[in-house]
This record gives structure tokens, C-alpha cells and sequence, in this order.
């Protein structure tokens, strides 16, 4: 037995009764997966339903108009109230706008009414439906059920039902069943257009696959459906992320002689990708041809400008890019702002950052995003007093500061040794409901690990596997050194053992603290065999592992094997660091290093 009463649902069963609400869910979804019928009426079970409308208010319309879900809701309960029955042309034109609004679970509610109610279905509002289930998570077998009553019901499959089945699958992530799809529906005589197209290749390069997204783009360059500047836009970008920004500027040269004009959005896209390769001559290049173009840059082409002069160190010029936005009319924006303080954080000029941060302060997500660059930046000064004062700041004007400011301040405090303070910090977060993650907890690891907590690195440790954390070969490396640093040099091998029985195998990392480790407990042999095992495993050493090993054969008595290793080293590209060259110049003014060995030293380093 079903009985209304106004905004809720009360189901009977026997001596049961179930209460919904109309902005619950839709749980007759879960009723039609147990039954496996969409279509078919089924038992008594929950619906939404809503307070009635006056019919007036649409009766004189012939465009919906409403500017929220309640307002949608009201209007659908007059129509679906009203006698005769309105069209389910007015109905669609409803779920239409319900779906503009995003509100896809109360489209496919409101479509069962519509079916309880006996209102025949058309091809327009099966589509809505597909849409709407392949906006949901996890519910694309739903959108291939409709699609197959839409063939029942007499109607053909149309290239709007194919784009939307392509979204709905890449938006899950689907690659495959997405071309799939698409071959099958274009088998059938469904002709795809070049939204399709670009659906496709928007899909491929957001999942990596920006190869098979170049070769679809040859693929439509050869048939009637051309790329448009949204298909090479996305072909550019997808390469500049890959870091192929030569690939990405020739695509860009075939556009132009195919005679498809480039914007802004091509442009900035270019100038990024060369400067996250730091390739910053080319970024100006590319600016300059396309001032030259007569293309004008927006907030984001000069932002990127401001960001990769930061980054390369030269803040005055990306002072000064502001300063031509400005005098253009165009309003640097939070990013903006944000670049200049990274800028001048990465060159230790905080308090430069500060009177940025201090001047767009009043806008709340500037501050926020503002407040974790310039925390970021008083930790990596050791200006942790600053940092704890500015982050109580936020705090305190409520201000919800993310996981990523928790751990760069967890971490700043490690790094002076406050590792008491950090722990607390940890616990505070988790209070205030922002739950660390596998970074954060790898970041107290590492400090309590460094200033030779290991007992309670361990416990922190368990409190990561209780937690069921992804425990990475990082965590893992951290703990070894931890351990050697604790004089446990049992546990430290005992557990670099037991990385493959753990599905996890060692990087260059963990073999050179493996090596360090072994070296500073006088294990000379055993070094020396773990050296050459992590080649023969795949792991060439890196230029740390080799100057390690270096010191430590030599602070082992090992000098004529240092010197052999030396001699490799440069072989391979490397050159001795800072700390490499300064150890035998001390041993040299010692005395302590064989004079026959002298030229040889002199003549590597």
C-alpha cells in the first residue's frame, strides 16, 4: 500500500512502514537492478513526489522556466497532476533542464513516474535518460539498457545517443568499451559527427593515451569530418602534458597549413607546455608569435608567464608581467598572485611573499591557497615560528586549511626537529576532520626516522598498516634508513628481504641507503655485492648512489676500490657532489690519502 503525504513517501509492506525523502537518492534504481526490469512496473516502492503546483503556471509557457530542483520538483508535481496529462514533450523540456542543472539521480526518479503514470516514452527523453546514467557513477550498464529499449521501441540509435554513450564511458575511464561502443554503433549505420570525434580524443588524452588520440586526429583529417581548433587544441595539449612539446608545436605548424586558425587557448597551451620542460625561451618565442598574430593573451597566458618566471628565479620580470596585465585591463586573478609568492618563496625572499599575500588577503580562496604557499615557504626557511603564527591565523577565522598544508607544516617542524610538535599537529588534523594521507604519514616517518626515533617510528608505522594505508617502496626506505641510523642493521637487511614477498620492488633510493647503511657499519662486502646486484636487477646507480659509495669505501680503508669506483663514475657521466670533493680535499690536506693516488683523484674530481 503506497500513501502520500506531502514531500515524503510512506511504503507499506504488511506492518511496515518506510519513510523517503523527496532529496534522497533514487533507491528505485537499486529496485530495478534486483529486478532487472527498468521498464516494467514493479511493486509499491519509493518514489519522490512533491506538494502540488497550480497547473496556471505552465498552462500559458511554452518554455520551462525554473531557477532550482524545489522549484522543478513543484512544477512537475502540478504537471503530473494536472488532466488531461500534458505531452511528454512538456516533460522532456523539464528533464531537460533538470539535467542542465546536473541534477541526474532526480531525472531518472522523476522518469519512473513519468512511467507509472503511463506517459509514453519518445526517443528525446530515453536519450535524457542515457544521459543521466552515464553521468552516474558505475551506471553505464544502465545507459546500454535503455539504449537497447530505445531499438525496441522502434527507434533508430542517432549520433546524440552515441556521444552520449562515448562520455559516459570515458568519463569512468573506459578507453576501451568506449571504441568498442563507438565501432559498433558506427557498424549499424550511426554516423558520428566531429563532436564525436573530439569527445573521443578529449577521452584518450585525459586517460594518457594521447597516441591513439593522434592517430584518430589523422584519421579525421583524411575524411569528410575535419578537426576543428577544439580537435588540435586537445591534440596539443595532451602532448605538451606529456612533456612532447616539439610533437605538440609540429601539430601545430599541420593546423595552420590545413588553414585552422589558433587562439588564445592554443597559444597559452604551448607556452605552458614548454615551460613545465623549462624550455622558457620557447614559452617567449611562442608569446611573441602570438602577439604578433594579433592574438590577445588572457588572465591565463599571462599567468603561465608569471608562474615559469618564478620558477626560473626571475620575479622582477614576472613583477613586471603584472604590471603590463594591469596596464592592459586585464585583472591578474588568485593564480596569479600565487605564482609571484611561489616565485619569491623558491628564492627565499618570504617576506617579499608575505606583502604579496598581505595585499590579496581580503579574497577568502586567495588566502587559503596564499597561506599554504607562503607556510610552504617559511618551513623550507626554517622559519617555523612564522609558519605556526600564520597557520593558527587561518585557523582561527575559520579558514579550513587542506591535507597539504597539514603535512608541508608537519614537515617543517621534522625538519627542526620539533618531532614532538608534529605528532600533536597529526592528531589535531585528524580532529578537525582532515584525515592525513600516505604523504602525511611518510613525512612524520621520515623525521622521527632522521632524529633516530625509530621505537616511535615503529608504532607510527603499525598505526599506517592498521590503517590500511598503500604502504609504497617510500615507506619502506624510509624505515630502512631509520633503522641503520638506529644501529638496527638486522632489521634494516631483515626488511629490505622482505620487499618482494610485499609486491614491492627497491628503486635507486632504497639501494643507496642499503649501501650508505651498509658502508657506515663497516659491511664493506656486502656492500659492495648490493652495488652490483641493483645493476643486474635493472637499477642502474644514480650519481648519489656512486659518491656514497665512494666516501664509504674510502672512510673504510678502501681507498685503491674508491678510487675504482671513481674512475667508473666519471665513465658514466657522473661527477663527484659537494660533499664527495670536499671529503678528499680534507684527506689530502691531511695527509691521510696515498700520494701515488693523488694525480689520479685530482684528475677524476
Amino acid at each position: 500500500m503506497l500513501r502520500i503525504c506531502s514531500k515524503h513517501v510512506f511504503v507499506t509492506s504488511g506492518q511496515k512502514t518506510i519513510r523517503g525523502n523527496m532529496f534522497s537518492p533514487p533507491v528505485i534504481i537499486i529496485h530495478l537492478i534486483i529486478r532487472g526490469n527498468m521498464f516494467s512496473p514493479p511493486a509499491p516502492t519509493f518514489v519522490h513526489t512533491h506538494s502540488q503546483a497550480s497547473p496556471q503556471r505552465y498552462k500559458t509557457k511554452d518554455d520551462i522556466h525554473v531557477s532550482s530542483l524545489e522549484d522543478a520538483l513543484t512544477l512537475f508535481d502540478g504537471m503530473l497532476y494536472t488532466r488531461p496529462l500534458p505531452s511528454v514533450v512538456r516533460f522532456s523540456q523539464l528533464l531537460g533542464r533538470l539535467v542542465r542543472m546536473k541534477h541526474y539521480s532526480t531525472v531518472v526518479s522523476l522518469y519512473r513516474q513519468l512511467d507509472l503514470a503511463g506517459i509514453q516514452n519518445d526517443a528525446y527523453v530515453l536519450n535524457i535518460l542515457i544521459n543521466c546514467f552515464s553521468h552516474l557513477k558505475h551506471m553505464m550498464p544502465f545507459s546500454l539498457s535503455v539504449s537497447g529499449k530505445l531499438i525496441k521501441f522502434g527507434y533508430e540509435m542517432n549520433t546524440v545517443t552515441l556521444n552520449t554513450l562515448l562520455k559516459g564511458f570515458l568519463l569512468e575511464g573506459k578507453t576501451d568499451e568506449a571504441q568498442e561502443c563507438y565501432r559498433k554503433l558506427v557498424a549499424q549505420g550511426c554516423k558520428p559527427n566531429l563532436f564525436t570525434y573530439n569527445i573521443l580524443l578529449d577521452g584518450f588524452c585525459k586517460m594518457g593515451n594521447t597516441p591513439a588520440a593522434v592517430l584518430l586526429l589523422r584519421e579525421m583529417e583524411k575524411k569528410l569530418v575535419k578537426p576543428n581548433i577544439v580537435s588540435y587544441n586537445t591534440i596539443i595539449d595532451g602532448l605538451c602534458k606529456d612533456g612532447l612539446v616539439v610533437d605538440a608545436v609540429d601539430i601545430f605548424s599541420k593546423m595552420m597549413r590545413r588553414g585552422v586558425v589558433p587562439d588564445v587557448i592554443t597559444y597559452t597551451t604551448l607556452i605552458h607546455g614548454a615551460s613545465l620542460i623549462g624550455q622558457w625561451k620557447e614559452a617567449i618565442r611562442i608569446f611573441n608569435l602570438m602577439v604578433r598574430q594579433n592574438i590577445t593573451p588572457n588572465v591565463r597566458t599571462f599567468t603561465v608567464l608569471v608562474d615559469m618566471l618564478g620558477k626560473e628565479g626571475e620575479v622582477a620580470k614576472a613583477q613586471r608581467v603584472i604590471d603590463i596585465m594591469i596596464q592592459r585591463g586585464i585583472r591578474p586573478d588568485d593564480f596569479t598572485y600565487n605564482s609571484l609568492m611561489d616565485g619569491y618563496c623558491l628564492r627565499g625572499e618570504i617576506d617579499e611573499a608575505r606583502k604579496v599575500f598581505d595585499m590579496i588577503r581580503k579574497d577568502c580562496a586567495s588566502s587559503l591557497h596564499g597561506c599554504s604557499i607562503l607556510i610552504n615557504g617559511y618551513c623550507k626557511s626554517k622559519r617555523i615560528e612564522e609558519a605556526l603564527v600564520l597557520f593558527q591565523e587561518m585557523s582561527s577565522k575559520g579558514f579550513t586549511l587542506d591535507v597539504v598544508t597539514y603535512t608541508t607544516l608537519i614537515g617543517g617542524l621534522c625538519a627542526v626537529g620539533r618531532t614532538h610538535a608534529a605528532q600533536e599537529l597529526l592528531l589535531e588534523m585528524q580532529a578537525n576532520s582532515q584525515f592525513p594521507d600516505i604523504q602525511t604519514y611518510a613525512t612524520l616517518l621520515d623525521g622521527l626516522c632522521n632524529y633516530g626515533q625509530l621505537e616511535e617510528a615503529m608504532t607510527l608505522f603499525q598505526d599506517m598498516e592498521e590503517r590500511k594505508l598503500p604502504l609504497n617502496i617510500v615507506v619502506y626506505t624510509i624505515l630502512i634508513g631509520g633503522m641503520f641510523k638506529a644501529g638496527d642493521f638486522a632489521g634494516a637487511k631483515n626488511l629490505f628481504c622482505k620487499l618482494s614477498s610485499k609486491g614491492l620492488q627497491p628503486n635507486v633510493r632504497t639501494y643507496t641507503v642499503m649501501i650508505d647503511g651498509l658502508l657506515r657499519g663497516g659491511l664493506v662486502g656486502e656492500a659492495i655485492n648490493l652495488f652490483l646486484e641493483m645493476e643486474e636487477n635493472g637499477c642502474p646507480p644514480s650519481s648519489c648512489t656512486y659518491n656514497l659509495m665512494i666516501r664509504g669505501l674510502v672512510h673504510n680503508h678502501e681507498t685503491s676500490r674508491g678510487v675504482k669506483f671513481t674512475n667508473e663514475m666519471v665513465k658514466r657521466g657522473f661527477s663527484a657532489d659537494a660533499s664527495t670533493f670536499e671529503f678528499f680535499v680534507n684527506m689530502i690536506s691531511a695527509g691521510k690519502l696515498d700520494p701515488s693516488l693523488q694525480p689520479v683523484i685530482r684528475k677524476d674530481l
